[in-house]
């Protein structure tokens, strides 16, 4: 379906993600809904500055940022890193990342195993839960700008697929029954 109002052109449902667009909010499954305020539009051009954007962070306590332009020009090791980030993996720790410029996709699946490819633009935010199984590209202009955010410290530790063993995933899959 066509979903936010951001117009996230995704195949298949979104069940299993949190999409932020600067106006719309799409909340995960019942089990791993979170309540969240009302929020006005995020500014990407002001995320220094942006009042919704810091209460979203002190909301749901993400203490730590960072910022990573995905670029051939100002990403070392830009090949190696794209290659890794399409690898189908899940993570033990919520994803979080808001685009600041340019536009990119994330992929993830759904409760059948298929792919629903999620398009992000300026002004995007997505939550992806722990343990879902995700893989991370750019679109045809090969470029964005994210803010990355974590709970306390980042773990950077992906788990490849198959990782159907491990408690963050069977917690996950449970959560979708």
């Amino acid at each position: 379906p066509d979903c936010s109002l951001h117009r996230c052109k995704v195949s298949g449902s979104l069940e299993h993600c949190l999409l932020v667009s600067s106006t719309a909010w799409l909340l995960p499954v019942p089990a791993l809904r979170r309540e969240f305020p009302a929020i006005n539009a995020l500014n990407a051009d002001f995320y220094e500055t942006d009042p919704e954007l810091e209460q979203i962070r002190k909301d749901q306590g993400y203490s730590y940022m960072d910022i990573i332009t995905i670029h051939k020009d100002t990403l070392p090791g830009y090949e190696e890193k794209l290659k890794m980030f399409f690898e189908e993996h899940l993570h033990l720790d919520d994803e979080i990342r808001y685009i600041l410029d340019g536009r990119a996709y994330f992929d993830v699946r759904d409760k059948e195993d298929r792919w629903i490819r999620i398009a992000m633009k300026k002004g995007d935010l997505i939550t992806l839960p722990a343990g879902i199984y995700h893989r991370f590209t750019l679109d045809e202009t090969n470029y964005t700008k994210a803010m990355r955010l974590f709970v306390g410290e980042p773990v950077w530790k992906a788990y490849n697929r198959p990782a159907d063993d491990m408690d963050i995933r069977t917690k996950y899959v449970v959560s979708l029954q």
